[in-house]
Parts: C-alpha cells; sequence; structure tokens
C-alpha cells in the first residue's frame, strides 16, 4: 500500500512561509527566465518593424522610449536579466560543488546584488525620459 502526503492547497497562502531559500531561488529563476523568454519575443516584435522602412522603426524606438513606463520596465528588464544571470551562476557552483554549505548566503547575495546594481541603474533609464 502506498503512502501519501498532503500537501495542503495552493490556496493555503499560510505554507509560503515554509518555504527555504533555495525553494524561492527556484521560483525566481523560473520566474525570470519566462520573463526573459517574453522580452524576447516582445523585442523581435519591435525589431520587425524594421521590416516596413528605416523610418517605421526609428519612429516605434522614438514612440517607446519617449514613455516613461517603458523605462520603468527597462529598469525592471534590467533587475530580471541580473538576478537571473547572478542566480545562474550560483547554480553553477553548486552543481560543480563549490559553496554547497552557503547556497542560502549565496542566494541573498545575489538579490542584494541585484538590488544593488539595479537601483544604481535607474538614473541612467530614467533620466531620458524627461
Amino acid at each position: 500500500m502506498s503512502q501519501s502526503y498532503n500537501r495542503g492547497l495552493i490556496e493555503d497562502f499560510g505554507r509560503w512561509r515554509e518555504f527555504s531559500a533555495g525553494m524561492w531561488a527556484w521560483i525566481f529563476h523560473k520566474f525570470t527566465g519566462w520573463v526573459l523568454v517574453g522580452y524576447l519575443f516582445t523585442h523581435i516584435a519591435v525589431l520587425s518593424t524594421a521590416l516596413a522602412g528605416d523610418a517605421a522603426y526609428t519612429n516605434t524606438i522614438q514612440t517607446l522610449e519617449s514613455l516613461l513606463l517603458v523605462r520603468i520596465l527597462e529598469v525592471g528588464l534590467l533587475a530580471v536579466a541580473v538576478f537571473h544571470i547572478l542566480n545562474g551562476m550560483r547554480l553553477l557552483m553548486v552543481d560543480l560543488g563549490i559553496g554547497l554549505e552557503a547556497q542560502d548566503k549565496s542566494f541573498y547575495a545575489s538579490l542584494i546584488l541585484t538590488g544593488a546594481i539595479t537601483v544604481a541603474s535607474v538614473p541612467t533609464f530614467i533620466a531620458g525620459a524627461f
């Protein structure tokens, strides 16, 4: 006879507190990966306006860059990309057996470094919108 384990419902939000740093790292890595895939399709769509001619492409880029929302989304994209890269490097080290005892600390370090890089980049992205 097999044994089953009641893991609760996804609607039981209290169980999210039980997640360890490793689970959050996995969730964030998957989420950022999907965001990057979505950005790739958006990027291809914008680049495809070049097929209509140089003027259409230039107009599209100038219109998008003039929007504050697009500038804010670019900051978010940077945060997503930086975290995905740093966490990917962390995972590579873990797979190689380096830093196995400090996985939680390295995850938190990647979050802090992502935040620092993102905050430092805000003036660069937002300055051109005004």
